[in-house]
C-alpha cells in the first residue's frame, strides 16, 4: 500500500510560529504569511502585542493560566478555522510545540521557527553551542541548577522573570560557585538589547527586564566540595544522622542499578537519600521516589535532594510495602532497609516489568538469608562489598574495616514475573 503523501502547510489545522524580541520585523516571509492568513491568533499577550493589527486581522486569544490544561479545550472550540499559534523564538525548544504535540499530534501541525534565545544568546557571547549546557528554570525550581555546577563549565540559563539572575546569584554562593561569572543577556535580538555582567560573590544588580538569558561560567571556590558527574559523591556531601549509603558502595549499587534517561527509581528505605539523588544527577530525565517511613529523615532527604540539584525528586513519608501501593510502575528498584518487613521483597519483585532491575544491600545474617534464597530462585548477582580505610595506629597506619555488604542484583526476564 501507497503510504498518504504527507500533507501541505494549508492543509494542517494548526500553524506555530516562532518570535523574537524584534517582533514582526524579524519574521521571515513564510511566517508573516501564516500569521497574515490566520483566522485565529493565539499566544501570550507580549507575543501578541508584537503583531501589526494592519497585517494580522485574526481574532486574538490570549493562552488563559494555567497553560498546559487549556490547550486541547481552547484548540477545540475554535476547530475548523485556521489557528497560528505564537511562540517565542524556537516552539520546540522549551517552548509550546511540545504541549500541541501531545495534544494533536505531530502531523497536525506546521511549525515555523525562529532563532532560539540559546542560539542569539551564544552567538552574542561566542560560545558554541553544542558545548554549552541550557538549563531551564521556567516554572522550575532554582535548586535544579546546582545539579549542573561544575568548575570550568559555560550554563545558559533560561529565566523564569527579572528576579531569576539574582536567584541565581545567590544559589551559587550557597553551593560554593561565588568566584563564577555572571552575565545577563535582555531583550535579545530587539533594540533595546542589553546585557550587564558581574561576579555571584559581589552582585549588586537590580531585577531588569523579565526577558533576559543568564550566561554562567562556573568557577568553584577553593573551599568548596569538589561533586563529580558520577556516582560515589563524597558523604559530606549529604546530610546524615548516620543512615547512609556509604561512598564506595553507593557507586557499586548505581553501577548495578544502572540508570538510563527517562528511568523510574524506586529507593525503598530512603535513610538519606543518596542513591534516589545520584540515580536523577546521572542524567536529566531520570526520575525517582523515595519511601521513608520515619518523617524526620523523609524532610532531610528533600533537604539533600534540593542542594544537590534535584528537587523533583517524590519523597513519600510511610512504611512499605504499604507505601508502594500508589507508585507509578518503576524501571528499577533498590532496597537499603526494611528488608525484613513482610513482603516487602516480593511486593517491589511484583511491581518490577520484564527487564526491570532490583538491587538490595544489606548488613545482617537475617536479611542475607532472604537475599540467598532470592539468589537459588532468580538468580542475578549476589556479591559481598568490602571496604577498608587506612588510619592512625599509634605511630603507624593500619585498616579500620568497615560492616561488609551483602548485594543482590538481578535482571527480571519473563520466566521469572511470579
Amino acid at each position: 500500500m501507497t503510504p498518504a503523501p504527507p500533507a501541505s502547510p494549508a492543509e494542517i489545522p494548526v500553524t506555530v510560529v516562532g518570535i523574537g524580541a524584534d517582533g514582526w520585523a524579524g519574521l521571515p516571509a513564510a511566517s508573516r504569511a501564516a500569521l497574515a492568513g490566520a483566522e485565529v491568533l493565539i499566544g501570550g499577550p507580549r507575543q501578541l502585542d508584537l503583531l501589526p493589527p494592519e497585517h494580522c486581522a485574526g481574532e486574538r486569544v490570549a493562552w488563559p493560566s494555567p497553560l498546559r490544561p487549556a490547550v486541547p479545550g481552547l484548540l477545540a472550540a475554535h476547530a475548523g478555522r485556521r489557528i497560528a499559534v505564537l511562540a517565542s523564538g524556537d516552539p520546540m525548544f522549551y517552548g509550546i510545540g511540545r504541549a500541541l504535540t501531545e495534544a494533536l499530534g505531530p502531523d497536525a501541525l506546521h511549525v515555523l521557527p525562529h532563532p532560539s534565545a540559546v542560539s542569539l544568546a551564544c552567538a552574542r557571547l561566542g560560545w558554541p553551542v553544542e558545548d554549552t549546557e541550557v538549563v531551564t528554570l521556567v516554572g522550575r525550581p532554582a535548586a535544579r541548577l546546582a545539579a549542573a555546577l561544575h568548575d570550568g563549565r559555560r550554563l545558559l540559563v533560561l529565566s523564569a522573570n527579572a528576579a531569576t539572575p539574582g536567584a541565581i546569584a545567590a544559589l551559587l554562593r550557597e553551593r560554593g560557585f561565588g568566584p563564577s561569572r555572571l552575565r545577563v543577556l535582555e531583550q535579545l535580538g530587539s533594540e533595546r538589547e542589553l546585557t550587564y555582567e558581574g561576579v555571584a560573590d559581589a552582585w549588586r544588580h537590580e531585577p531588569g527586564d523579565a526577558l533576559n538569558v543568564v550566561a554562567v561560567e562556573c568557577r568553584r571556590s577553593p573551599d568548596a566540595l569538589r561533586l563529580g558527574a558520577v556516582p560515589g559523591l563524597p558523604d559530606a556531601a549529604y546530610e546524615s544522622d548516620g543512615q547512609l549509603t556509604k561512598r564506595y558502595v553507593r557507586a557499586a549499587t548505581l553501577a548495578a542499578l544502572a540508570p538510563a534517561p527517562g528511568e523510574l527509581l524506586w529507593d525503598v528505605g530512603g535513610g538519606s537519600g543518596s542513591i534516589a539523588v545520584e540515580w536523577m544527577r546521572a542524567h536529566p530525565s531520570c526520575r525517582a521516589c523515595t519511601v521513608e517511613k520515619n518523617p524526620v529523615r523523609a524532610e532531610r532527604i528533600t533537604r539533600n535532594a534540593e542542594r544537590l540539584g534535584v528537587p523533583g525528586l517524590r519523597v513519600v513519608t510511610g512504611a512499605a510495602p504499604a507505601a508502594l501501593a500508589e507508585l507509578p510502575t518503576p524501571d528499577a528498584v533498590f532496597i537499603g532497609g526494611g528488608l525484613t518487613a513482610p513482603g516487602l521483597l516480593d511486593a517491589c519483585w511484583a511491581a518490577l516489568p520484564v527487564g526491570g532491575r532490583l538491587v538490595a544491600n544489606t548488613v545482617t545474617l537475617e536479611s542475607e538469608a532472604l537475599l540467598a534464597d532470592r539468589y537459588r530462585r532468580h538468580g542475578g548477582d549476589l556479591v559481598r562489598l568490602a571496604v577498608a580505610q587506612a588510619v592512625p595506629v599509634g605511630g603507624f597506619t593500619g585498616w579500620r574495616q568497615a560492616m561488609p555488604v551483602t548485594q543482590w542484583s538481578v535482571t527480571k526476564s519473563g520466566d521469572q514475573e511470579r
